[in-house]
């Protein structure tokens, strides 16, 4: 793949249009998004922000319009192509972590890389590294139901994070955490990203989350505009 220069961008949605029945959720959304940055996307529920992120991530295909990640355009992929590139080059933190609840939090860190075929040995010393930069090597050995709502957040970030992505999607990563909570997953978040050079998208209704991005995108009835956010 092509690699992104200061004018290409990683990750572009251009005109993307996706209707489910006779509900439009997409209606010419686009959004640029250019290595190492931080975006927060914005919008009230049922605006269109959350099916403009699997768009983007190529979990769903649009209607019309296209994605293009490193100048190649998701549609042209096979399912496998883009199986690999959610595995590997994309990383996923959802709203209710989604951790694997049988497997201990060192297990849950180091299952991508297993899936990609890594040693369980390396696998799980690279989980353990992550668990530690987020502050959670204490619950390497617990499962998820053993341990708090934001400790188990930020077991999923280290999830997304440990295969070394490019992009990391962020979809309501508080939302199910108190502010205190939230506000340290997001910190741990930000700062492990811009380590480790991986830009974020980042959906969210809360401004107070919107505050750690770069950029924030308003999307409003399946279109988007573009906010300028004063530095943090």
């Amino acid at each position: 793949m092509t690699e992104p220069t200061e004018k290409q961008p990683l990750l572009a949605g251009i005109e993307l249009h996706k209707t489910y029945g006779s509900t439009p959720a997409l209606d010419g959304a686009t959004l640029r998004i250019w290595a190492g940055e931080i975006v927060a996307v914005m919008g009230a529920s049922g605006s269109g922000k959350s099916t403009l992120l699997h768009c983007l991530a190529g979990i769903v295909r649009p209607d019309a319009g296209e994605v293009r990640y490193r100048d190649r355009e998701l549609s042209a992929m096979s399912d496998a192509e883009r199986s690999a590139l959610r595995r590997g080059e994309f990383g996923f933190v959802f709203q209710f972590g989604q951790l694997v609840p049988e497997l201990t939090c060192l297990e849950n860190v180091a299952l991508p890389l297993r899936l990609d075929r890594v040693r369980r040995r390396e696998a799980e010393r690279r989980a353990a590294e992550w668990l530690t930069r987020l502050e959670v090597d204490d619950v390497a050995g617990q499962r998820p139901g053993e341990i708090s709502g934001g400790q188990g957040q930020r077991v999923a970030v280290a999830r997304a994070l440990v295969t070394a992505p490019r992009v990391v999607f962020a979809d309501e990563p508080t939302g199910a955490l108190d502010s205190l909570n939230g506000e340290q997953v997001m910190r741990l978040l930000t700062e492990a990203a811009r380590q480790a050079g991986a830009a974020v998208v980042l959906v969210t209704h809360e401004p107070r989350v919107a505050a750690y991005a770069d950029r924030e995108i308003v999307v409003r009835d399946g279109r988007t505009r573009e906010t300028v956010l004063a530095p943090r």
